[in-house]
């Protein structure tokens, strides 16, 4: 995405952002966009640790139980 920018369009990206955010501006502006980014992989991660183990803990179940003929009506005791 970046390749074809190269060293002047950079140049050119700094000088606008201090046009239009102004030098105080853009140290804050830093800290938020990395703030953002930290909150978002931990995030990331969270959400794969908690699914890790629910794929693992699933256990197939015996063939005897799924085979096993179902009977609608009840028993009553003798």
């Amino acid at each position: 995405m970046l390749n074809g920018i190269g060293a002047p369009g950079i140049i050119l990206l700094v000088i606008l952002a201090l046009l239009l955010f102004g030098p105080n501006k853009l140290p804050e502006l830093g800290r938020a966009v990395g703030r953002t980014f930290r909150e978002f992989k931990e995030g990331t991660r969270d959400i794969i640790a908690d699914a890790e183990p629910a794929d693992k803990s699933e256990a197939p179940a015996p063939a005897a139980a799924q085979n096993a003929p179902v009977s609608l009506e009840k028993r009553l005791p003798e």
